[in-house]
C-alpha cells in the first residue's frame, strides 16, 4: 500500500539508479564533447574539496551527530523501515491476547522483540501504567529520538552547504597559482585543471549526492517518527481497554498519509 512509511525493499533501488544516472550523465556528457575521464581525475582539487567540506562539518557538530549520520547513510540503499501493515496485525493481536488472558500475557511478548521503544512500551502495559503516563513517556521518547536523526540528516545537508564554496575556494587557489607561474607555461595547466575541477567537485558532489541524501533522510526519519507515533497509539489503546475492532480501524488512518491520495 502507497504510503510515506510503505514498506521498502531490501535495497533501495532508486537510490541506487539515481545515484547511477546523476554520476552517470555528467561522465558520459564529457565524453561526448570530447573530453577524457583522467581529465576530470585531480587529486589536489579532490584533497582540498572533500577535505576542507568535512573538516567544515567537524566543526560544525558534535561527535555524537556526525557518527550517527555516519551510520544512517545506510539508509539511503538499505532503508531501516518496518512494514506497518505487519505492525498493525501485530498489534491487534496483543490487544485480543490482553482481552483474553489480560495484559500478563504481554510479558512473553517482550522477550521476543528486539525494538527497544516497543519493549518499553509493553512494559509499561504490563505494569499497569495509567495510560496518560505512558503517552507522556513514549512521547518524550518519540520527540528525542526523532530531533537526534534528524539533526544527524543535517550532516549532509550542511555538507552540500560548504562543498561548492570550498570549490570556488579551490578554484582561486588554482587560479593562484596560474598567476604565479605565468613565466612557466608548463606550469600553467595544472594550476588551471584544480580550479576547474575543483569547482566541479564541489557543485557535483553538493547536488548529486550531499543534499539529496540529506533529503533522503529527512524522509525516512519522518517516516520512522509516524510508525513510533502509530505504535504508541496502539499501545495506548490497549491501554484504555479499546475493542481490537476499533483499534484496527484507528491505526489504518496512518497508513494513508500519502499526498496524492
Amino acid at each position: 500500500m502507497a504510503s510515506l512509511f510503505a514498506k521498502f525493499k531490501i535495497v533501495d533501488i532508486l537510490s541506487v539508479l539515481g545515484l547511477l544516472l546523476g554520476v552517470g550523465a555528467i561522465l558520459i556528457g564529457n565524453m561526448l564533447e570530447g573530453g577524457q575521464l583522467r581529465s576530470l581525475v585531480n587529486f589536489p582539487a579532490l584533497i582540498i574539496v572533500f577535505g576542507g567540506t568535512f573538516g567544515a562539518t567537524l566543526l560544525q557538530f558534535p561527535p555524537t551527530i556526525f557518527f550517527r549520520s555516519m551510520k544512517m547513510v545506510l539508509w539511503i540503499f538499505m532503508p531501516n523501515g518496518k512494514d506497518p501493515e505487519a505492525q498493525i496485525k501485530q498489534i491487534v493481536r496483543w490487544s485480543l491476547d490482553v482481552r483474553k488472558d489480560g495484559l500478563l500475557r504481554l510479558e512473553d511478548e517482550i522477550e521476543n522483540i528486539d525494538d527497544p521503544f516497543i519493549q518499553k512500551g509493553l512494559q509499561l502495559l504490563v505494569d499497569g501504567t495509567d495510560a496518560d503516563a505512558i503517552l507522556n513517556i513514549l512521547e518524550l521518547d518519540m520527540v528525542v529520538k526523532e530531533n537526534r536523526d534528524y539533526q544527524a540528516a543535517r550532516v549532509f545537508e550542511a555538507m552540500g552547504g560548504y562543498a561548492p564554496t570550498i570549490g570556488i575556494l579551490g578554484a582561486v587557489m588554482g587560479l593562484i597559482h596560474v598567476m604565479q607561474n605565468l613565466a612557466n607555461p608548463e606550469l600553467l595547466g595544472a594550476g588551471i585543471a584544480t580550479a576547474f575541477v575543483a569547482t566541479i567537485y564541489g557543485v557535483g558532489s553538493a547536488n548529486l549526492i550531499f543534499l539529496p541524501v540529506a533529503n533522503k533522510l529527512k524522509i525516512h526519519v519522518f517516516a520512522a517518527a509516524q510508525l513510533r507515533d502509530m505504535i504508541s497509539t496502539g499501545i495506548i489503546a490497549i491501554a484504555k481497554g479499546e475493542n481490537p475492532r476499533n483499534i484496527e480501524l484507528k491505526l489504518s488512518g496512518f497508513l494513508h498519509t500519502n499526498p496524492k491520495k
